[in-house]
């Protein structure tokens, strides 16, 4: 089997997108998105960015422009969690035409297995995005770099095939 971003038979282009209000203003480096970047080199996928924004309707720039650029996936990092400042859900929700919720449930999960209990605080969205005949995944990861890491680790064996199958792709068959 080829690397994951290649089962295709072409490289898939996913965008990452930072949200960070303090990031954004140059307080401190992005720490989370640098990681998703890592992760999807890794499996071969073309990434886009990070793209370090504040937190709220430049997420929702952010998407659009993935869209714009007619990325295959876009995973966002930060602003999923309960204080003010956190809007990244809400400037999602708006631009999915469905979500899949089976995807932030298990991001959720992961997070809580790991002992973080805090995990199921996240309000992380992750669905589709359909505009202009082009469609993309969205998923919407926290802003640690631990919970980064522990949602990289359930969408890895997953990414390719939900991309595969938001482009019309049929599920593998065993013989």
């Amino acid at each position: 089997m080829t690397e994951a971003g290649h089962r295709s038979g072409r490289t898939r282009r996913v965008a990452v997108v930072t949200a960070s209000n303090r990031a954004a203003a140059g307080v401190y480096s992005d720490r989370s998105g640098t990681v998703i970047v890592e992760r999807l080199r890794e499996s071969g996928y073309a990434v886009v960015g990070p793209w370090v924004v504040p937190d709220g309707p430049p997420v929702t720039e952010a998407l659009l422009r993935a869209l714009r650029e007619r990325v295959d996936a876009v995973l966002t990092t930060g602003g999923t969690g309960l204080t003010p400042q956190d809007h990244t859900p809400e400037a999602t929700r708006p631009l999915l035409s469905f979500e899949i919720p089976g995807i932030a449930e298990a991001l959720r999960a992961a997070g809580r297995e790991k002992g973080v209990p805090t995990a199921i605080l996240s309000r992380g969205l992750a669905g589709v995005v359909e505009r202009e005949g082009h469609r993309m995944l969205v998923v919407n990861l926290p802003g640690s770099r631990g919970g980064v890491r522990d949602g990289m680790d359930v969408l890895a064996p997953v990414l390719e095939h939900a991309i595969d199958q938001i482009h019309g792709g049929d599920h593998p068959r065993s013989e």
